[in-house]
């Protein structure tokens, strides 16, 4: 396939892009340019689109939503770089006299919320929150490449566990020395993903027809954070984990500390599990062991 890429250098996307020339495809990585008069800068570079057709598209380039504090000038960046810049990628492929056959799209489970135990499915409606009405904004930007006969996935990312970057890395220095222990109290579910499931998911979104629309890209066995810090504490032999009180995270990053952090999310990937897409990596211990090489 000749794919073309966004968010190439971004912690998913080169690991796909390395992930995809090795199995022989072209991978042509699409970079962000600033559009005139657009301070935001989201924008695509129109040479990317010249010459030879795409059979597909991965659109995984968005900013990152889990650094620092949110504000309302970090809040129109969101959605910038997720509604703005996918209206402005779909509508560019609706135009090509010769469109990709898929685009994959990047969105996340935060589209669900906050939702405590309830088993979460792609058929779930959307929760409440910024978050969420934000993933649901960022899906429907796809629409205008949809209505042009692209087939579209949207890629509900769950928690992407590497020791490469993301949440996992963050947390090995504390949990090194005991004090990455559980967030919510325990409480909350976890819909997390290993790195390789996340592109063995994403590179069978490209061929297999079957996948359209939502895509919960997690692992079949969600963990509350009790058991995922237990599991990490295991992992890097400390076993015994301090407890991260809930004002404490509310102190350091305010609104993302309810969104992101203490949200729970009890997601199943069940679109995939239905067209026998199986994990490499089914639960957090084997994931970790991989991961960690322990």
């Amino acid at each position: 396939l000749r794919v073309l890429l966004s968010g190439a250098t971004g912690l998913v996307g080169s690991a796909l892009a390395a992930f995809l020339r090795l199995g022989g495809h072209e991978v042509v990585a699409l970079r962000r340019v600033p559009k005139e008069g657009d301070v935001l800068g989201w924008d695509w570079d129109p040479a990317a689109f010249e010459g030879a057709p795409f059979d597909a598209v991965v659109h995984l380039a968005a900013e990152n939503i889990a650094e620092g504090r949110w504000n309302a000038a970090a809040r129109e960046r969101f959605r910038a770089s997720r509604e703005v810049a996918t209206a402005r990628l779909a509508e560019r492929l609706a135009t090509m006299k010769t469109p990709p056959r898929v685009l994959v799209s990047a969105s996340a489970i935060g589209f669900y919320g906050d939702r405590g135990d309830e088993r979460l499915d792609e058929t779930s409606p959307r929760g409440t929150g910024f978050l969420a009405e934000l993933c649901e904004a960022w899906e429907n930007a796809t629409a205008p490449a949809e209505a042009a006969g692209i087939r579209v996935v949207h890629a509900r990312l769950g928690v992407v566990l590497t020791a490469a970057g993301g949440a996992l890395a963050k947390v090995l220095p504390a949990a090194r020395t005991g004090l990455a222990g559980p967030l919510g109290g325990g409480r909350p579910w976890m819909s997390w993903i290993g790195l390789d499931d996340v592109l063995y998911a994403i590179h069978r979104a490209l061929w297999d027809d079957r996948l359209r629309g939502a895509v919960n890209v997690v692992a079949p066995e969600p963990v509350t954070t009790a058991v995922y810090a237990k599991a990490v504490g295991h992992a890097v032999g400390m076993p015994l984990q301090v407890p991260v009180p809930d004002f404490a995270l509310r102190l350091a990053v305010g609104e993302m500390a309810d969104e992101v952090l203490l949200a729970s999310q009890r997601a199943s990937p069940t679109r995939l599990l239905q067209v026998a897409q199986t994990a490499r990596y089914p639960t957090v211990d084997a994931a970790l062991a991989h991961l960690l090489g322990v």
